[in-house]
């Protein structure tokens, strides 16, 4: 067996390693949240998760494109305010950052 012939294999081999690391680490945080007593306490970290998640996604994507994508998160975060809305407030904001990218911000 040559070089060339094994490397399909490998190729599926990762995928299919990767796939199941990904499975058994889902898995296996339900399963370590089945052993944990829900107290107020960690019901509010639980409910504070969200955010933080998107504000890890947000933050970095501001520092990179500055003002344009400053001003598209204030525009989204205002439409979510007042239309709850996912839909209306992203359309806003790409509307606002494409704007503010053809303004020269």
């Amino acid at each position: 067996m040559s070089e060339n012939d094994v490397l399909p294999y490998a190729t599926f081999i990762a995928i299919a390693t990767m796939a199941a690391m990904t499975y058994l680490v889902r898995v296996g945080g339900f399963w370590m949240m089945g052993h944990v007593t829900i107290t107020p306490r960690v019901h509010r970290m639980l409910d504070a998760l969200p955010g933080s998640v998107v504000a890890a996604i947000i933050l970095p994507v501001v520092a990179k494109n500055g003002l344009p994508a400053l001003c598209a998160v204030i525009a989204v975060i205002a439409v979510m305010m007042v239309r709850r809305n996912d839909f209306i407030a992203i359309g806003v904001g790409l509307a606002v950052a494409a704007f503010a990218r053809l303004a020269g911000l």
